[in-house]
């Protein structure tokens, strides 16, 4: 235990640092580089990076090996975390999203700004509150040590609900009649994120436990990705910025104009599920995930449906990619405040099936 503890200290003691860097280097690299970036843009299925995908299957990896389907099961008898998921996501979030877009947009930057610009940055982020996270969630909830399998159900129960709720949201906000889900891109994404890794690590527990034994699994092997995880994030940071280099530097003032309200309410959503499920006596390895899980976003999604709808070019689809660039390093600083309020919670995250306990 003590090469875990030292392994992780070396990046997370000054992971802000580390953010920075890298993020300076992807925008160093995408525009002294642009093949880089150029080349990498390429390898994509539907919408979906290929080696962000990859990075993402090594930094869930670790998680999806501690699901097993008994503990699956369990959880639909304590849904008192999902009900926070599913209210959060999509009786609260989209509109808040709305709100405060709407606030900053039209009045506090309506000097800045114009009415029409204001409304397409609007738009690109209604998309972006419309669309819950399906990806990066487990990579959140494994740096909080978060309940696996619960996690599990959140994702897959919200990824539901998008083919139900999300053109109707979509609609009533932005009062627009020809919104229509790129399913190929939610449903690949499922499938890599989800139906892929969880088989994978279902499978690797079955033959670690079977050969080594369970305690070895949990105690030795799981640990081994430690560092992985972390390193992974910050590489996805280099892609994320390189590919984006161009608009961060052609467009400070607007990205940063963007930015403001989508940090904001990151942050928000994020109390308001992560309060709620304190309120409720939620042990912190389900208040943890449920309060990340509100926060992040499916910007794959919400960028598709924002250039199938207004263009690449269009101010719609900048609002969107300033999402993803504020996504990692923004959720990472929550990651941080829910590692630092632990103790606010009882405790339930040493037992794989600790939902059971709820």
């Amino acid at each position: 235990m003590e090469n875990k503890d030292s392994g992780i200290s070396f990046f997370q003691r000054y992971l802000s640092i580390w953010v920075l860097i890298c993020m300076a280097a992807g925008v160093s690299v995408g525009h002294f580089m642009p093949d880089v970036p150029a080349f990498l843009g390429k390898l994509q299925i539907e919408g979906i990076s290929i080696p962000i995908a990859v990075l993402i299957w090594i930094m869930i990896y670790p998680m999806m090996i501690k699901v097993d389907f008994q503990s699956v099961r369990d959880v639909g008898k304590k849904p008192k975390g999902l009900f926070i998921t599913w209210i959060t996501n999509w009786l609260i979030k989209p509109f808040t999203m709305y709100g405060i877009a709407y606030f900053f947009l039209f009045i506090v930057f309506g000097n800045l700004i114009s009415p029409e610009l204001a409304r397409q940055y609007l738009a690109g982020m209604v998309l972006l509150g419309a669309a819950p996270c399906t990806a990066m969630v487990f990579v959140w909830s494994t740096l909080t040590h978060g309940n696996p399998a619960y996690t599990v159900v959140q994702v897959a129960t919200n990824d539901l609900i998008i083919l139900v709720l999300f053109v109707p949201i979509v609609k009533f906000l932005l009062k627009v009649s020809n919104v229509s889900v790129p399913y190929s891109t939610l449903f690949v994404s499922i499938f890599l994120f989800v139906v892929i890794p969880l088989a994978c690590g279902i499978l690797t527990r079955s033959v670690i436990s079977g050969t080594r034994g369970r305690e070895y699994l949990e105690s030795v092997f799981i640990h081994k990705f430690d560092n992985v995880t972390t390193v992974g994030l910050l590489l996805t940071l280099v892609i994320i910025f390189s590919s984006q280099a161009e608009v961060i530097l052609g467009n400070p003032l607007h990205i940063v104009l963007i930015a403001v309200p989508l940090i904001i309410q990151t942050f928000f959503v994020f109390f308001i599920a992560y309060g709620a499920s304190g309120l409720l006596d939620l042990p912190f390895d389900i208040a943890a995930p449920a309060g990340l899980i509100g926060a992040s976003n499916f910007f794959e999604l919400a960028v598709a449906v924002a250039i199938a709808l207004f263009g690449t070019s269009s101010p719609a689809a900048l609002a969107t990619t300033v999402g993803v660039l504020t996504e990692v390093p923004v959720m990472l600083m929550l990651v941080n405040v829910a590692k630092n309020t632990e103790h606010w919670f009882r405790h339930g995250r040493d037992d794989i099936g600790s939902a059971e306990r709820q």
